[in-house]
């Protein structure tokens, strides 16, 4: 469709870039922008707030996000590292603050509250979380090989080891989860062990990570009040009920088609313009529209899985694999807790669920993909 007819740094970025992947990415964001207006403006009535209020305090961060994006897209792998680095310590540096001083909205103190905006560190975060990690990895394996997770040496007290890995990674873990927010703690677990396979975590030690996700999970259930009281819902259909009530309710007046301006279930869902995001747009454009949306995001992790497989750097092939379990994992968390498949966990569907940290995150990490990929194959 295009011929590349002269040479300039510009012109190479177009003609390397995985303008597929670039292109359904910017597709996703012009969808969350829709539904922004649509199931927010619903939103914004039941606080006394003009249609426009969501989307007026959305836009910025959209404009944010595709500069971001495209910026980060032009970067080599020196620099990705780099930023990458920068991102995780201020991550951390936030996630310190709500220790400290937190944000609490509804209970949960995983914000930060910076001026007008209440910033997420966990999203911010996760950009750097795997490219990091998928550079440790491709450390770990040049140094000590396939055997990497075995060989006592690299089980040693010393910078560049399991141990130094694990020192910066629990700490993490357990303030993200104190929050409490168990969904993104197993989340970030789950990305883990998926990248740990993707670089040939032997079986047993697998099981093991999975025993320790479960028994976290137990502990949570047992310590955590809002997490035994989600579950028990989920399972026996009693207690508070009503977001995910609503949330099927309106997948199911949605039919087909969709109901347009007749859709007036997704009015009384709480949040139907971040976490049950997908009941509102089933309920207005109907489930053949909504199956569509469910093959643009398969669609996204065939585009991210084939770039991995096609990797020629263990850290390229380790970091989008990594992007791919995120993205996974975390769409697969909000469609089946907006189904009423399980518990919820207040997760937002990437690109889609308004939300200004999760955004510019995702954004962050599919520029960060867009340029290694690019440098991997033309460089």
């Amino acid at each position: 469709m295009f011929k590349r007819t002269e040479e300039s740094k510009l012109t190479s970025w177009f003609f390397e870039i995985d303008r597929r992947l670039l292109y359904v990415v910017l597709l996703m964001i012009a969808i969350g922008m829709c539904f922004a207006v649509s199931a927010g403006s619903v939103a914004a009535e039941r606080i006394n707030q003009p249609w426009y209020f969501f989307i007026a305090k959305a836009l910025p961060f959209y404009v944010i996000g595709v500069i971001t994006l495209f910026v980060t897209s032009l970067l080599n792998k020196k620099t990705i590292l780099g930023l990458s680095v920068a991102d995780v310590a201020v991550g951390l540096l936030l996630l310190a603050m709500t220790v400290v001083s937190p944000h609490i909205i509804k209970g949960s103190a995983r914000f930060v509250s910076i001026g007008p905006v209440n910033v997420l560190p966990s999203d911010i975060m996760k950009p750097g979380f795997i490219m990091l990690t998928a550079w440790f990895l491709a450390g770990m394996r040049q140094r000590f090989g396939e055997h990497m997770f075995t060989v006592k040496s690299a089980w040693k007290f010393h910078w560049f080891s399991w141990w130094s890995y694990i020192a910066l990674f629990i700490p993490v873990l357990v303030i993200i989860l104190t929050h409490p927010d168990v969904g993104t703690s197993l989340l970030y677990l789950g990305v883990l062990v998926a990248m740990l396979l993707i670089a040939g975590l032997p079986w047993s030690i697998f099981a093991g990570l999975i025993a320790a996700g479960a028994g976290m999970l137990v502990f949570a259930y047992h310590t955590m009040s809002h997490v035994h009281n989600r579950i028990e819902s989920m399972l026996t259909g009693t207690g508070d009920t009503y977001q995910v009530t609503q949330s099927v309710q309106s997948i199911q007046h949605g039919g087909l088609f969709g109901r347009g301006d007749d859709a007036f279930i997704k009015q009384s869902l709480p949040d139907a313009h971040t976490d049950f995001i997908y009941a509102a747009i089933v309920e207005d454009l109907g489930a053949i529209m909504a199956c569509l949306l469910l093959c643009l995001l398969v669609y996204v992790l065939k585009l991210l899985v084939t770039d991995a497989l096609n990797a020629r750097d263990r850290f390229v092939f380790y970091a989008v694999g990594g992007t791919a379990a995120l993205f996974g994992i975390q769409a697969c968390i909000n469609l089946i807790s907006t189904l009423h498949l399980f518990a919820p966990k207040g997760m937002t569907l990437p690109f889609i669920s308004y939300g200004g940290s999760s955004l510019i995150g995702f954004c962050l990490l599919f520029g960060m993909v867009l340029a290694i990929v690019r440098e991997d194959k033309w460089k």
